[in-house]
């Protein structure tokens, strides 16, 4: 907390579908007294930390400032973009990116921001009543740029697709924690593994954290259908539903449904983040996504 400074605010301008049309950010305190010294007051508590989250409204020099801090330490650390503009800010810090989860327009952005300037594009698509042909739409207009973040060293991109769910694309031999047996299993994320036994990795044709395997794998997982409230918060509550189960001992796959059924809680809410999350509901609709996910590339 800093005297006479503006808590960082954003005013949001939304279309007659609930999406996100324009926005004007100020995030000045966050840019001007979250500075690399006073990131690095912290560096015991980031050095030994199961894992890192970092948002793109961190200066460049406070995004290096802990990714370096985390590299000398083998803490694995997300990305998450924000927004178009400032998702090219993984750039200088890409080779230290474990894991990274933008949406189709801010992948296209980040993939551009590590190459030539246009290289990659995004046209989306308009009208398709059918889920199956959409998904196969976006796959075949995003895979370049996912596989390309792949080959500068993020080892994990979960791509968010609104109500079409999310792409998990990463390695086989992917970890991200640095290490499981500091998970601190609470209630909460018990009733979670419990309702989920038998809907993981294990009931797939596939081990992401097999050592020896360079195979890069695609996986779709769907959005339920959902009450739209609000759509303010759910990228956000997507994030942190992935993030909390992890650290709760979820595995990858599980994680990522339990952070579309977070997402999902947020939309049909009016707040951004609902007041009280049901374990029940959340992990019924976690449930749900992983009988329904699928496996689209493996090479």
């Amino acid at each position: 907390m800093v005297p006479d400074v503006t808590t960082p605010v954003v005013s949001n301008v939304f279309d007659g579908n609930g999406e996100l049309f324009a926005g004007v950010a100020s995030v000045q305190a966050v840019e001007t007294f979250l500075t690399p010294s006073w990131i690095y007051q912290f560096y015991r508590r980031i050095s030994t930390a199961p894992l890192l989250m970092l948002d793109a409204n961190l200066s460049p020099e406070s995004l290096q400032a802990a990714c370096k801090i985390a590299y000398e330490s083998g803490v694995p650390v997300l990305f998450e973009p924000v927004s178009v503009v400032k998702s090219s800010r993984i750039a200088p810090i890409a080779e230290h990116i474990t894991c990274t989860s933008p949406n189709e327009i801010e992948l296209i952005a980040m993939a551009n921001a590590l190459s030539t300037p246009g290289k990659y594009n995004f046209v989306k698509l308009e009208q398709c009543n059918n889920k199956a042909e959409s998904v196969d739409y976006l796959f075949e207009m995003l895979s370049p740029a996912m596989f390309f973040l792949l080959e500068k060293g993020i080892k994990l991109l979960l791509v968010t697709l609104g109500s079409n769910g999310v792409f998990i694309c990463c390695r086989e031999h992917v970890n991200f924690m640095k290490d499981q047996k500091s998970c601190k299993v609470t209630p909460f994320s018990t009733r979670l593994l419990e309702k989920l036994e038998g809907c993981s990795l294990s009931s797939m044709p596939v081990n992401l954290s097999r050592e020896g395997s360079s195979r890069t794998r695609v996986f779709h997982l769907p959005a339920t259908s959902a009450s739209v409230a609000s759509l303010t918060g759910a990228g956000d509550c997507l994030v942190g539903g992935f993030l909390s189960s992890l650290c709760g001992g979820l595995d990858i796959m599980q994680s990522v449904a339990v952070g579309i059924a977070v997402a999902k809680a947020s939309v049909e809410s009016e707040a951004n983040i609902p007041a009280n999350f049901s374990a029940a509901s959340i992990a019924d609709e976690a449930r749900r996504t992983l009988l329904s996910a699928r496996h689209i590339w493996c090479q």
